[in-house]
């Protein structure tokens, strides 16, 4: 199972990969170069529009463009021919202190938008970060669902929708949660310890759900990537040539490869040359179509 390097993309922090079905195209961004990127299976093209402030995690919308999480809000995105990246504000973010942005996000499986926020200084340790949910039609600021958090991340849902999973990335936690979630109100509770990360190699990335209900989960700093019952074991670890791996999705004409995007940190990288690079690998399943922004409800 080697990981194939489709894109020497050698993003800063390539985060929230999207398979377009309709496209047959990958979708990311690189969080500081506040940029959105698109690679085309078909004839290996990519591009990528600039966006005005950090975008960090972004789903796709019903009316055919993008929604996504920035610094100061959630966004309506539309990629122009000219390289830049439209955006219309649809609700700001109170954030707790300033220097924060969101991180992870994507949508619950009724196509309502989720996401998490963290203070762009990690190793501050600051417990500041929330969660998020943005509904179609909401004028209003966005207000914390989710409170108590360092770094958001790993956030998927069960094939069911009636699981919500959420990690916390600090070292200092390394904790990965499930939620009972109730589809009708878009409400998580009864949170309980789904993994313990510190057990396993790796702090809690970007996560992705199979057909089987498996939690994939990136193990940032160990180059491994996750897969998890429901039950909260451990059934297999893939490799990829490089340290920090950051957020998974699954794609492909068959939705059974698995794509990869990492970070590419500073300093010494003769060990890791493909830091910052997108990778596919044949994880021996398929996963499930992305769920698409409901801009019409």
């Amino acid at each position: 199972m080697n990981a194939e390097l489709i894109l020497d993309a050698r993003n800063a922090t390539g985060e929230s990969p999207v398979w377009s079905v309709a496209e047959q195209a990958l979708y990311w961004v690189d969080i500081p170069a506040k940029r959105l990127h698109r690679w085309h299976l078909v004839d290996n093209h990519s591009q990528s529009w600039e966006a005005p402030q950090m975008l960090a995690c972004i789903a796709r919308s019903s009316d055919g463009n993008w929604i996504g999480g920035m610094q100061s809000g959630v966004f309506a995105l539309s990629p122009q021919a000219d390289g830049s990246l439209s955006t219309e504000l649809l609700s700001s973010v109170p954030h707790a202190q300033s220097d924060m942005r969101f991180n992870d996000g994507r949508c619950d499986r009724q196509g309502r938008f989720w996401a998490g926020t963290m203070h762009l200084d990690m190793a501050a340790g600051r417990v500041v970060g929330a969660m998020y949910r943005y509904n179609a039609g909401q004028k209003e600021p966005l207000t914390p669902q989710l409170t108590g958090l360092i770094v958001p991340n790993g956030l998927a849902f069960s094939p069911d929708g009636l699981t919500m999973y959420l990690s916390d990335s600090h070292p200092s936690v390394q904790k990965i949660w499930a939620f009972d979630y109730d589809i009708d109100t878009a409400t998580p509770y009864n949170r309980r310890l789904f993994v313990d990360m510190t057990a396993h190699l790796g702090r809690p990335d970007g996560a992705a759900v199979d057909a089987d209900g498996c939690y994939w989960i990136c193990g940032n700093d160990a180059g491994l990537i996750h897969r998890f019952t429901p039950q909260g074991t451990l059934d297999r670890s893939l490799a990829v040539p490089v340290k920090k791996p950051a957020m998974c999705a699954f794609g492909g004409p068959n939705l059974d490869t698995l794509f990869v995007t990492s970070i590419r940190p500073g300093g010494d990288l003769s060990d890791q040359p493909l830091a910052g690079g997108v990778f596919a690998l044949n994880p021996g399943v398929k996963g499930l179509a992305e769920p698409v922004f409901k801009a019409d409800c």
